[in-house]
């Protein structure tokens, strides 16, 4: 956003931004987390805390303290963001789907060994295997109405095994290695705890491929619809062994299947066919579908603990993942969610939340810019000057010492996985 656009909405931001002055035990504490926010929200080039600091007039050293050393509660800023926008979603007009959770990770390349959670993994930023970080998010999409919510880093086990560098980076002793479908399932408790709900959970085959992932939901009642692995081992009626999913059903045999379309705001609706059967993992009853596109011949399989749902509406509840690939895409070019550059565990967290609270402003004003008024926009009225930022300074120059540019994720979550078999692993 401009400096214009800025003050248009500066007394709404500012009265955001007030509902968290708990996490602050000092007032100039609290000032440096509005420049903060402020700079995230503007049109800078990069959003780190040098070129945030210059211009909001405030010493660089000053604002990396408030970043790094500072007391101030971070947990629960996202404790606050989060509650405040499960009143926001809870106030929305009803949605044919209802409140969808969106589970997903993003990346980022780094060309160093220093940032926390660095090391050669699979980067969906790169479409491959290279040295960076992987974070884990949770994100909501109800009608129109889209946001992130939570965001993790995945500490790697080469991480996790390591104590000097541990301790270097300041990472604390209850941030271990976990799976990131475990990093989730903590996500997914938080924010219940905090008055979220969701009435379906979508994920891609990264997460659908692990049995206990979807076992846990399933025990909790949660209904979800997962993309999982061609090679995704199921029971059918009448057979003694597991079979594969592109077995049980062919892709052939879903383009006899019933034709959908689904409708895009700013594209072109897609056709779809897909072909649905009853299978069982692990015991429990799941509906299996196999959906292909006519026009690219994409193939997805997934599979559903909502067996009683239709066809049309799960499938639906699937797509809705592309809401969260736009919000990532949205946090790095707009919000400078992986613009972090440091080597210490609780900078890079409070830059993550931080970036969460700019982007949940944006997403509950959105309504509002569009010409409506959201539920809890307090204050949206209320006259006021707001301080300017100065103007932009440039980029910093590449100094090669081990950080790169960060990137968006420029492909889909389906060709990011060559093949699309993912060996389908039990929890450690």
């Amino acid at each position: 956003m401009t400096d214009q656009d800025i003050a248009e909405v500066g007394p709404a931001f500012s009265s955001f931004l007030r509902r968290f002055r708990r996490c602050f035990l000092q007032d100039r504490t609290a000032g440096h987390f509005d420049n903060y926010c402020r700079g995230l929200l503007s049109d800078l080039p990069r959003k780190t805390v040098e070129p945030i600091a210059l211009a909001s007039g405030t010493a660089v050293r000053t604002l990396q303290e408030f970043l790094v050393t500072a007391a101030w509660d971070h947990g629960l800023a996202r404790d606050t963001l989060q509650q405040h926008l499960a009143g926001v979603i809870e106030g929305l007009p009803d949605d044919p789907l209802g409140t969808v959770g969106v589970i997903d990770e993003t990346s980022c390349l780094k060309k160093g060994d220093k940032t926390p959670g660095v090391q050669r993994q699979y980067l969906g930023c790169a479409g491959k295997v290279d040295n960076g970080v992987v974070t884990v998010h949770v994100g909501v999409a109800r009608g129109r109405f889209q946001a992130l919510l939570d965001a993790e880093l995945y500490l790697p086990k080469s991480w996790d095994e390591d104590r000097p560098r541990r301790e270097a980076a300041g990472i604390p002793g209850d941030v271990r290695y976990q799976p990131k479908w475990q990093i989730a399932l903590g996500q997914l408790h938080r924010l219940h705890r905090n008055g979220v709900r969701f009435d379906w959970l979508t994920f891609d085959e990264g997460y659908g491929g692990k049995v206990p992932f979807l076992t846990v939901l399933s025990l909790t009642g949660q209904k979800f619809v997962a993309e999982v692995p061609v090679n995704f081992a199921v029971h059918t009626d009448g057979a003694g062994g597991p079979r594969r999913a592109d077995e049980v059903l062919t892709a052939e045999g879903a383009r006899r299947g019933r034709r959908f379309v689904f409708r895009r705001e700013t594209q072109a609706g897609q056709w779809w066919r897909a072909k649905a059967a009853a299978v069982r993992v692990e015991g429990r009853a799941y509906t299996l579908v196999a959906a292909i596109n006519q026009a690219t011949a994409e193939v997805k399989y997934l599979v559903t603990n909502a067996t009683g749902e239709p066809l049309r509406r799960v499938l639906a509840v699937a797509f809705r993942r592309a809401t969260v690939e736009h919000s990532f895409r949205l946090g790095k070019r707009e919000a400078g969610l992986t613009h972090y550059e440091g080597r210490q565990h609780v900078g890079l967290m409070r830059h993550l939340i931080l970036s969460l609270v700019v982007m949940g402003f944006v997403s509950v004003h959105t309504g509002r810019l569009r010409g409506g008024k959201p539920t809890g926009d307090q204050g949206a009225g209320v006259p006021g000057a707001e301080r300017a930022l100065r103007d932009p300074i440039p980029p910093p120059a590449e100094d090669g010492g081990g950080q790169s540019c960060w990137r968006g994720d420029p492909l889909s979550p389906a060709p990011q996985r060559a093949g699309g078999a993912v060996p389908q692993e039990a929890a450690t």
